[in-house]
């Protein structure tokens, strides 16, 4: 074997390389990194993140951990967690250059699914990878995650910044969120109270929330879709109604159960749309027969739908149809929990009633 001193596998061991002339004088930045551009975006988001602090939260961002105490009094407490992302509906987002609401999209993902069980957001965290970190570009992102978290009343106690050229390119990026909630476990609601006669309420999304967007980009690329333009009966430009942000439903239900409404059951609406999502939450033998009296497709629904040719049925399986939050109430609370609801902004529908039968979910005339 070769004892030359120019390899670089001492002799013995694997086939010698012929060690090459290095460049002089590599750095971190050079390889795609720049320290000194994060360090720009921490001091950038810092005032955001300290903005959504409640009682409870220790510390501040900058440290290696997010630190919150939990409140005295609590007979028998429990965390509830969940963690999300946003999906492609951030490729429309990278193209249209508005990313200053994908982080309301990113918390309202997590903070929605939380409270389906009764749960208090307390915390949320979030994990930023880019190809290239531009200081203003992150500061605008994470105060859309501050928004949101001030939406549901949650704090923003840490996150990371990740910039990793190569697997990114300049330009991309992508977001994922992670929140724990807070609860009484003699509290927790988890759907198996539900009985027959219980009401169903319905609350407005506010368009395709964070869900079926490989489908809406598939439609909008299909039909040469001017973002700038309008859909046929529509104001709003096709941008501004696609990259709506997702509804956060935290304040709105909190101030039932503060009021003392009985909630049996509560379902957030995502991919696998209202039978898919709703059907998890019902007990067996029971059945939420659903209507349209007063539920009404919005314009964006069908507008999307026309183009791309889509069935009726595997629209109410990709999107919200414009129902982003179900709850299920006892019949005598449902007038004060609608006129709860809508003091609290909500755009509410009487969906339906909970009667016997092998279905946990039917919906009128989609088959």
């Amino acid at each position: 074997m070769s004892d030359k001193s120019d390899s670089i596998f001492p002799a013995g061991g694997a086939a010698p390389i012929e060690a090459q002339a290095q460049q002089a004088d590599l750095t971190y930045r050079q390889a795609g990194v720049d320290i000194e551009a994060g360090e720009e975006a921490v001091r950038l988001i810092k005032a955001d993140a300290e903005s959504t602090y409640i009682p409870g939260v220790l510390g501040s961002i900058g440290g290696f951990a997010g630190m919150f105490q939990l409140p005295s009094g609590l007979q028998d407490a429990v965390l509830v967690t969940s963690t999300d992302g946003v999906g492609t509906k951030l490729l429309l987002a990278q193209e249209t250059g508005r990313v200053d609401t994908v982080g309301i999209d990113l918390v309202a993902m997590s903070v929605n699914d939380v409270l389906t069980v009764g749960a208090r957001p307390i915390l949320f965290l979030d994990y930023v990878a880019v190809g290239r970190l531009l200081p203003g570009e992150m500061a605008s992102i994470v105060a859309g995650v501050a928004e949101g978290c001030r939406q549901a009343g949650c704090a923003l106690v840490g996150g990371e910044m990740a910039e990793m050229p190569g697997l990114y390119s300049p330009g991309e990026f992508d977001l994922a969120g992670f929140c724990v909630g807070l609860a009484e476990r003699a509290k927790l609601i988890d759907g198996s109270t539900v009985q027959e006669g219980d009401a169903v309420l319905g609350l407005a999304s506010s368009g395709f929330h964070s869900n079926g967007y490989s489908l809406v980009r598939k439609v909008l690329e299909v039909g040469k879709v001017d973002l700038a333009g309008t859909f046929p009966g529509m104001t709003e430009t096709v941008a501004d109604a696609v990259l709506a942000p997702t509804r956060i439903y935290v304040k709105s239900i909190l101030a039932l159960l503060d009021a003392g409404i009985s909630i049996r059951s509560m379902a957030h609406i995502t991919g696998g749309g209202m039978i898919g999502n709703f059907s998890r939450v019902v007990p067996a033998g029971l059945c939420a027969a659903l209507h349209f009296e007063e539920w009404t497709i919005p314009p964006l629904f069908r507008a999307i739908q026309k183009l791309g040719g889509i069935a009726e049925l595997e629209m109410f399986t990709a999107f919200n149809m414009g129902v982003g939050y179900v709850l299920v109430v006892p019949q005598e609370q449902k007038a004060r929990a609608k006129e709860l609801l809508a003091a609290a902004g909500e755009r509410v529908f009487e969906l339906g009633t909970v009667v016997q039968g092998p279905d946990k979910v039917t919906l009128a005339g989609v088959s």
